[in-house]
């Protein structure tokens, strides 16, 4: 995978028009998301190096996570902390958080996430079926399920980054993604999402999965 094609997929992603109640917080026109843009790339670069196997596909970027960061599953803190446990997001690699990043609390989920993450020693890629913020129209600071509309003008995203990615497995996390997954054709594994109270219940997917006896 090339510089290249990682900077047309986060380019292509910012070109996305988006009406009422979603937001794409990539979109050129807004000068502030270049450093989402930028924060995506890096995130996918340092992934690049790991060569992921597995992606796992979410419902959508919260208010508090990747809308804020522009990079799935992450938030505030994890950008002004130390590298965590795989080696990412720590200082020095560029990532840079946006000044409305200050006010806002850190994504629980995002947090959950991770830990589960490296309790399991297994770092697949991670993404949303609808990569976009979608939120109660003239509530930007409000998180609202994706409709199968919105989700769908997302699967050539997590399409693009099979093709990109060495990507053998598509977990879906969560009962939106795996309809949007399913409408695409694709019947793939479900698991439950870690948000609300789902820590255990997506440890224990994970483990049935993916991780071998001991």
């Amino acid at each position: 995978m090339t510089s290249s094609s990682i900077d047309g997929f986060v380019d292509r992603l910012a070109a996305v028009p988006t009406g009422p109640g979603c937001n794409n917080f990539f979109d050129h026109t807004v000068p502030g998301n270049a450093q989402r843009r930028r924060n995506l790339a890096i995130y996918l670069r340092e992934m690049q190096d790991r060569s992921p196997k597995v992606l796992l596909v979410g419902e959508a970027p919260g208010f508090r996570g990747m809308r804020i960061t522009g990079v799935p599953f992450t938030n505030r803190t994890m950008f002004e902390g130390p590298a965590n446990a795989f080696g990412l997001f720590g200082p020095g690699k560029g990532y840079v958080l946006p000044a409305e990043a200050a006010a806002v609390a850190a994504e629980p989920t995002a947090t959950v996430m991770w830990e589960v993450l490296a309790e399991l020693e297994f770092l697949p890629l991670l993404w949303s079926a609808c990569p976009w913020h979608t939120h109660v129209p003239g509530q930007p600071l409000s998180n609202r399920t994706p409709a199968a509309a919105e989700a769908a003008r997302g699967t050539p995203f997590w399409q693009g980054l099979t093709e990109i990615f060495p990507i053998e497995t598509v977990v879906a996390v969560g009962n939106v993604a795996h309809r949007s997954l399913q409408r695409s054709g694709l019947e793939v594994p479900k698991i439950r999402h870690p948000a609300h109270g789902g820590r255990s219940g997506f440890k224990r997917g994970l483990e049935e999965l993916f991780v071998p006896a001991r």
